[in-house]
């Protein structure tokens, strides 16, 4: 793996000699000065998301550190800026840093502190580029049409290419994966970009429909074809009718649906249970497994006939780790999903959360990941977002987390941004809440919180 290229640092002082004194200790550090006399050439220096820091000093003529900073936010608010100040300037640096400056440095300072300081600040740089180059990614990705398919990988770019293709053509189509590959996402992917994208997509979990009414459940039924059936009904197969029928797990239908489902793909007809006429079908049939059908139709467990009649076109679903570079990616997809959908902030992931991440086997491929998004987005700040808790869904103990524990802490974490919002005033997070008062402090016992310690110099209860 080649080594990350050195971070670069720009340097601003009008001292020649604090200039080089402050660059040759970064560049010994590892680091890429690029030194500057004047706040103007910082400015012309500093391209479209510059992937380093700013070193600023405070006092120089012209534009001085304080319009520096204010200039650098205004074009980019997420760049670490240090400032390096003399000892009349602390309050003017504290300041600042009200203003958002990363920190500041006090004239004379040691080089291990100056390193250290903008360690941190290029860890911070680096992951607030990581995270808008991910959000970049997923908004263009959600210019597709129908469902879809994020990642970078060229697994994913593959799979993309022959979704593109099949859904131009009418051919059944067999997606092999294993159990939350996204094989469900796939299927609807190819309906949404085809020409039946405006007629029903009908999706039939073989496994999960009772082997006694999955017969009627696909193909109806006519009024008094067995007992109970008090009127006629139509099945889905006939109800796709234009569309899409997706047989997920289709290596659990019974032998003998098979055999009716084989001869519903050779004569694109259909008759409901208790009648004689057939019904003309125009659908597309997609089917899912994660078995191999060759094997099984091997074995005996599934017909033959039907494997070779499905297998026109064949399309495997890598699993998540096989395509680990996308896993930050999709993680951060489904994170946003989730805070969109609940109100909340999409927290960004840090470097050790990434670590977790690609580190996992992630047996419930896409299907786990998208639930620990969630849980991160809605219970994250109670374990303070360590994914390594919450990858299991486990106190800190190893005991399992019940919904009921799960509810309990969303809750929590919905009182503590409330009252963060409001800083404490219980009126204004009463009405954010929308829950009486004597309700909120009860919650507020039970989940031992305290308006108190949100509360900010001047800020009283109304």
């Amino acid at each position: 793996m080649p080594d990350r290229p050195a971070t670069p640092v720009i340097i601003v002082d009008d001292e020649p000699h604090m200039r080089f004194t402050t660059g040759q200790t970064l560049e010994l550090a590892g680091y890429q000065p690029l030194l500057v006399a004047s706040a103007e050439k910082a400015l012309e220096a500093l391209a479209r998301d510059f992937p380093g820091v700013l070193i600023s000093d405070i006092r120089m003529p012209g534009m001085d550190g304080m319009a520096l900073l204010r200039e650098v936010h205004a074009r980019d608010p997420e760049l670490p800026v240090i400032l390096i100040t003399g000892h009349g300037d602390v309050s003017t640096a504290v300041t600042a840093m009200r203003d958002g400056a990363w920190d500041f440095v006090e004239k004379p300072f040691a080089g291990d502190e100056l390193i250290e300081v903008v360690r941190r600040a290029a860890e911070t740089r680096r992951l607030a580029l990581e995270n808008r180059h991910l959000r970049a990614e997923l908004e263009a990705q959600q210019s597709a049409p129908g469902p879809r398919l994020v990642g970078r990988t060229t697994a994913i770019a593959q799979l993309a290419t022959m979704v593109s293709r099949i859904s131009q053509v009418e051919a059944d189509v067999l997606l092999f994966g294993e159990t939350g590959a996204g094989k469900d996402l796939v299927a609807r992917a190819i309906h949404e970009r085809s020409r039946r994208s405006g007629a029903p997509f009908v999706a039939i979990n073989c496994g999960a429909v009772p082997e006694s009414i999955i017969e009627s459940e696909l193909f109806g039924h006519e009024k008094g074809a067995f007992t109970g059936a008090v009127e006629r009904r139509i099945g889905k197969f006939e109800y796709a009718q234009g569309g899409t029928v997706f047989l997920d797990e289709i290596e659990s239908m019974p032998q003998t649906l098979q055999v009716r489902l084989l001869r519903v793909l050779q004569e694109r007809a259909i008759e409901r249970l208790g009648a004689n006429e057939a019904i003309d079908l125009d659908i597309r049939v997609i089917a899912a497994t994660k078995a191999d059908l060759k094997v099984a139709a091997e074995q005996g467990r599934f017909r033959e006939d039907l494997y070779y009649r499905l297998n026109v076109v064949t399309l495997p679903i890598p699993p998540l780790r096989e395509r680990r570079e996308d896993i930050p990616l999709l993680f951060q997809h489904f994170a946003v999903v989730a805070a969109t959908r609940s109100g909340l902030e999409a927290p960004p992931l840090d470097s050790a959360g990434v670590s977790v991440l690609l580190a996992h086997d992630w047996p419930g491929n896409v299907r786990e990941l998208r639930n620990l998004a969630e849980r991160y987005v809605l219970i994250g700040s109670a374990h303070d977002y360590r994914l390594d808790i919450l990858l299991g869904s486990i106190e800190g103990d190893g005991r399992e987390l019940s919904l009921a524990r799960q509810v309990e802490m969303f809750e929590r974490s919905l009182i503590d941004q409330a009252l963060a919002r409001c800083r404490g005033r219980i009126s204004e997070a009463c009405e954010y809440l929308d829950v009486p008062r004597k309700t909120l402090y009860d919650k507020l016992k039970r989940h031992d919180l305290r308006a108190e310690a949100y509360r900010r110099e001047g800020s009283d209860d109304h």
